[in-house]
């Protein structure tokens, strides 16, 4: 059993890179993305092997909105970028200066003709997102909290930005209160973990994320005398497909459910343990899991590593703090 809903999220990350429950995808994980009005937890992107190495000649970071309409729209000669690319919707100065950081990560060629400048794509830019799994987080999961999730999965499924969600919640080993999941909506799929592993309670449904989509901007609230209807508006099919895209790309540039970069690994009492499926951090002061939130530069028990460790190589070169992070980063990069 997780100490933390943190923790229990890390281990349906290290769960999920096992995906999928049934079958065999090419996919990777990523934590805590989504968009402006909704993170998920988890998400699992399924991807096309061949073309996410071919994803790879665009380097290790994200393509934001801007640098997408570049590199996807980049002619195979030489054209003026007004002429090759088609109106953004937003004035033809941001596209400018997106062609001029485009070239300067090396993704596009540019040259000038006189006034104008002028691009060509460098490679095609792959369609290597196949599908999006959604999965929300809730170990410990009660009636206020099923009430909770149960409204925002309707909202998942009626916006179908994703073509699966999950819930994912914790078993007491005698399973998961069937009162409580009979609430969430029939679309969504249900994981119940034991330790590391889980087991499927329901298969969730395939959602139409290449259609147009809802989003349901206001609810009511569902008493006696309450006769208001809810508001909502749709989402076309273009939006969808650029938002899943973008997503994609953070997840890419994000890699493996890292978390070194909200944490201190350079705290003497910072350590990994082995989990069932990979490392989870865990703090020696607290002889417990630690969550991200907590562990900082001002938790109390905070101690930076002595000089001596990083100086005289003990145990690793650059102090047991600098070999963690070595040691999970080249676990990003090979998920990756």
């Amino acid at each position: 059993m997780a100490d933390s809903e943190f923790g229990f999220e890390l281990r349906v990350c290290a769960w999920a890179e096992q995906w999928p429950p049934d079958g065999d995808a090419a996919s990777f994980v990523a934590r805590q993305l989504g968009t402006r009005n909704r993170r998920w937890d988890t998400l699992v992107i399924e991807v096309d092997p061949d073309a996410l190495r071919r994803r790879a000649d665009f380097g290790a970071e994200r393509l934001d909105s801007d640098l997408l309409h570049v590199v996807r729209h980049a002619p195979d000669d030489w054209q003026f970028y007004r002429d090759a690319l088609p109106h953004p919707g937003y004035p033809w100065r941001y596209v400018r200066e997106a062609v001029h950081r485009a070239s300067d990560r090396d993704v596009v060629e540019t040259r000038r003709d006189g006034n104008k400048i002028q691009l060509r794509r460098k490679w095609a830019y792959p369609d290597w997102v196949e599908r999006i799994v959604a999965i929300e987080n809730k170990p410990d999961l009660d009636a206020s909290a099923a009430d909770a999730l149960a409204d925002q999965l309707e909202r998942d499924v009626a916006l179908g930005l994703a073509d699966e969600v999950w819930l994912a919640t914790e078993s007491d080993g005698d399973g998961v209160e069937r009162a409580l999941l009979t609430e969430m909506p029939v679309e969504a799929g249900i994981l119940a973990f034991d330790g590391g592993e889980a087991s499927v309670e329901w298969h969730p449904r395939t959602l139409a994320a290449e259609a147009a989509g809802t989003r349901i901007t206001e609810r009511p609230s569902g008493g006696e005398y309450d006769q208001s209807a809810a508001r909502f508006e749709y989402v076309d099919a273009d939006w969808k497909r650029e938002k899943r895209l973008e997503i994609a790309e953070r997840a890419y540039e994000r890699g493996w459910r890292s978390y070194l970069d909200t944490m201190r690994p350079d705290c003497r009492h910072f350590d990994v343990e082995r989990g069932e499926h990979g490392y989870l951090p865990r703090c020696r002061a607290k002889n417990r899991e630690q969550t991200a939130a907590e562990c900082s530069g001002s938790c109390p028990e905070y101690e930076p590593e002595p000089p001596a460790w990083r100086q005289k190589e003990w145990p690793i070169e650059g102090g047991p703090g600098a070999a963690i992070r070595r040691v999970l980063d080249a676990r990003r990069s090979r998920e990756r």
